[in-house]
This record gives C-alpha cells, sequence and structure tokens, in this order.
C-alpha cells in the first residue's frame, strides 16, 4: 500500500519531479508581496509601474516603459550612456534602482526636446556632427544638460584654477566634466565644439 501523499509547502511547490531529477518551474509574481508599487514622473508624464523591487532605472525605462533613447552599454556605470536627469542631477540610470525614485522628476532624451525644436545642445550636436554612430549620444546630450545647470550653479571641477572667479568653460573645463562619458567613435572633438557652441556666455 502506497502511502497518502503529503501536502507540499509553497516552495516545494515549485518543484515537480519528471523522470526522478527535479525540474525548476517559474514562480509566478505575487503584486504587493514579489513586487511594489512605484510612481514615475518621467518627462513631465506619470507612470504608474507594479514591477520587482531589483529593476534598475535603465531597465524601467526601457522594458517597462519603452524609453530606450537611454543606452544600456556597459551597464556598470562606467560608459555613461544611460545617463538621464533626476531632480536636475545626472546620473547613470543603470546603477540605481527604479523604485528609489517614487516621485522624483526624471528626463530623459526624449524630454530634452519642446515638441519638434531641439534643445540647444541638441542643435549644436547637428550642426558640429557630434555622433557617429549615436549610441552615446542620449546620454551625451544628458550629461552636457545636467554639467551646464552645474556651472551656472558654481560649481568647480578638478581642472578649475580660481575658485573665488566666475567659471569659464574652456575645453578642458568641458573634458573634464564630461569625463564619465564616453564615445567609442572618439568624436570627442565635436562633442566639446558642440557644447562650447551651445553654451557660449554660459557662466
Amino acid at each position: 500500500m502506497q502511502p497518502k501523499a503529503q501536502p507540499t509547502s509553497a516552495s516545494a511547490a515549485r518543484h515537480e519531479t519528471m523522470s526522478g531529477s527535479v525540474m525548476a518551474r517559474p514562480a509566478e509574481r505575487i503584486p504587493g508581496i514579489d513586487t511594489v508599487k512605484t510612481r514615475l514622473r518621467i518627462n513631465g508624464a506619470d507612470h504608474d509601474l507594479d514591477m520587482d523591487p531589483r529593476v534598475t532605472l535603465l531597465d524601467a525605462l526601457r522594458e517597462h516603459l519603452g524609453l530606450t533613447g537611454s543606452k544600456k552599454g556597459c551597464d556598470h556605470g562606467q560608459c555613461g550612456a544611460c545617463t538621464v536627469l533626476v531632480d536636475g542631477r545626472r546620473i547613470n540610470a543603470c546603477l540605481t534602482l527604479a523604485v528609489m525614485h517614487d516621485g522624483d522628476a526624471i528626463t530623459t532624451v526624449e524630454g530634452l526636446a519642446r515638441g519638434d525644436t531641439l534643445s540647444p545642445l541638441q542643435a549644436a550636436f547637428v550642426k558640429h556632427d557630434g555622433f557617429q554612430c549615436g549610441y552615446c549620444t542620449p546620454g551625451q546630450l544628458c550629461s552636457a544638460t545636467g554639467m551646464l545647470d552645474e556651472v551656472r550653479a558654481g560649481w568647480p571641477s578638478v581642472v578649475t584654477t580660481d575658485l573665488a572667479a566666475t567659471t569659464v568653460l574652456t575645453d578642458d573645463e568641458i573634458r573634464e566634466r564630461m569625463s564619465g562619458n564616453l564615445c567609442r567613435c572618439s568624436a570627442y572633438p565635436n562633442i566639446v565644439a558642440a557644447i562650447a557652441d551651445a553654451t557660449e556666455g554660459t557662466a
């Protein structure tokens, strides 16, 4: 006589035996237990998400909301291709969790233009051919936008010689302040020229 089968636990129910081997079945996510509700304000619009708390901001933008302008380059915070603005500050979207930015104002490259009118930086990148393959360009544009706000606020950089004087955006200043954004096509001279052109008179 076969012994009566014992009730299985919730964790044991996630496995089934086939031909003597244990095969794992994907666990179903339980909303509110395995997921977290988050409201992201992106480019002026609110987006309510219910997702795994381990999802990065970059993956939330690309995979959950279809905002694919922000690129996944290294996924380690080293290339800057995923740079976005959060409350006006530039960050690497691959290094932060989406749930950490509930209610924050997030700007992606899709939000830099005003309708069909490019931002001054975007227009300057086109004018100076500040891109080749274009993969890093969204991060370059967001980073440069945030960088200019830092300059206006009087933030110095490593190469700033006089901390008491008004910052002048020389080519060296631009290179240093944009050093977190890499371009695999090496279009750096054009990127620097585009930023300088778009920011004449910026102090």
